[in-house]
């Protein structure tokens, strides 16, 4: 997917992953072209829920009045959640936040500058009073979705029972590899 480009989801047709608008609504956005390799999981998390999306580059030192062009304007422009990933300082996601109202989530990123993403991670977490970031793991991106989706899903009951059957089948998974385990010899006090 080309920076600035927007999504809506998967394939018309299926009830379940239709999307909620076809404006939209979570914006995924990096600093450099090198995230998207990263930050692409968000993405694929969003397609399955059918949440429209826009993925971009947005550097807060190689395009600073960009970035702030962006965050003032994700709310009017009617986005709802932003996704940011940064690697080394990442500066990213606290710098959107300090210029929307909007919830902001990072994932940190480790890439050749960081600390194994240790830089990442501590620079969004400790955030300020007042202009929090939401911060998943390092590298994970598809989680940052994850957790858009449930705060969409707050007023989305098509969200909520897809969240539901979500859970469900990551619970179907594990169970199923539980169950070929002991089959394969596996003792539950092991």
């Amino acid at each position: 997917m080309s920076p600035d480009s927007s999504a809506t989801g998967p394939a018309p047709g299926s009830d379940t992953d239709r999307p909620i608008t076809e404006t939209p609504i979570v914006g995924i956005i990096m600093g450099s072209k090198s995230d998207l390799k990263t930050m692409s999981g968000a993405a694929d998390v969003l397609r399955q829920f059918g949440i429209p999306f826009e993925i971009t580059l947005v550097s807060p030192h190689r395009t600073p009045h960009r970035m702030v062009e962006y965050a003032e304007s994700a709310r009017k422009r009617g986005l709802r959640v932003l996704i940011a990933g940064g690697g080394g300082a990442a500066h990213l996601p606290g710098m959107v936040a300090a210029f929307t109202t909007i919830p902001v989530i990072g994932v940190p990123i480790n890439n050749t500058i960081s600390i194994q993403g240790l830089d990442s991670i501590l620079s969004m977490i400790q955030m300020p009073a007042g202009v929090p970031v939401a911060t998943v793991g390092i590298d994970s991106a598809a989680n940052a979705a994850v957790l858009a989706t449930q705060m969409l899903a707050i007023h989305n009951a098509r969200l909520a029972d897809a969240l539901e059957k979500y859970r469900t089948t990551l619970k179907d998974r594990v169970m199923r590899t539980i169950e070929e385990l002991r089959k394969g010899g596996f003792q539950d006090d092991v």
